[in-house]
């Protein structure tokens, strides 16, 4: 009973970290239409970044935020100087973000080497905290409250601010929004520094228990883009859905059958694409 918790509660926070990183990915890909496969490499520059700042300050505060901020700038660096050149080119977006994926990867091998890295967390947030009959570690106890945070917050600018109304204007009809006299070139920077900046969040919140190697961005990217297919481009709440259920059978499906924890992931996915091609909250 006890070990089932445990493992509910791992697939919690696994979850809450997958949906940091797919929000901001479907954000990119339903408004922009561009699919970011960059994103999984900012992720590990984010944590990268992070650690840096927590090793240098000692504060995971200002690790937090300023990889946030400066994955927003290289975001914004992204799509002002290279997706900006190719807009509505969808296979050559498609190929220009895979080489920034590259680059970036062969960067942060220089900077940071070929080890396992580990972003240090507060003394407050070291060890566990007990919850009825189990203890469970405080930190992963942070993730799941940040992602459940971060949920909220996007959930209340999307749905009640006038923000979040181009931004759903956008996703349906772009064009529209354009002809209402909406600078819909600057709503897309905004949308992808966003965007960009919740890969950095996540890549310092998950240094600190999934650790940061080589190889981290492709992992975190092929997450999020299961999560993204399964609930549907642009929708926030598919965006939740698909974090909770590629949680639950990545972090089941490697203890129960680890031989066939990748097939529990896509294969279901796979399934659900046959009959719902647009993901359960997409729209045409």
């Amino acid at each position: 009973m006890i070990g089932n918790l445990i493992q509910i509660a791992n697939a919690l926070s696994f979850s809450a970290l997958l949906f940091i990183v797919a929000s901001g990915f479907t954000l990119i890909f339903g408004l922009l239409r561009v699919v970011n496969l960059s994103h999984g490499s900012l992720y590990l520059v984010g944590g990268y970044v992070g650690m840096m700042v927590a090793v240098a300050t000692g504060s995971f505060l200002l690790a937090f935020i300023a990889s946030a901020l400066v994955i927003a700038v290289m975001g914004y660096c992204l799509d002002r100087w290279l997706l900006n050149r190719v807009k509505d080119a969808e296979l050559k977006q498609v190929l220009l973000t895979l080489g920034v994926a590259m680059v970036l990867n062969d960067l942060a091998l220089v900077a940071w080497g070929g080890d396992t890295r580990t972003i240090p967390i507060p003394e407050l947030l070291v060890g566990a905290i007990k919850i009825g009959n189990f203890f469970y570690p405080k930190y992963r106890m942070l993730v799941i409250i940040a992602g459940i945070a971060i949920f909220v917050v996007l959930w209340f600018v999307y749905n009640r601010t006038k923000l979040g109304a181009l931004i759903r204007a956008g996703v349906d009809d772009r064009e529209m929004v354009q002809a209402m006299g909406i600078n819909i070139r600057r709503l897309f920077v905004f949308t992808f520094m966003l965007g960009s900046a919740l890969a950095g969040m996540a890549g310092t919140l998950g240094g600190a228990f999934l650790t940061l190697y080589p190889g981290a961005d492709a992992e975190i990217l092929v997450f999020a883009l299961a999560i993204v297919i399964i609930g549907g481009r642009g929708s926030l709440v598919g965006a939740a859905v698909g974090s909770l259920l590629v949680g639950f059978l990545a972090n089941f499906g490697q203890v129960w059958v680890p031989e066939l924890s990748y097939f529990i992931i896509f294969g279901p996915m796979a399934l659900l694409l046959a009959f719902r091609p647009l993901g359960l909250f997409g729209k045409a």
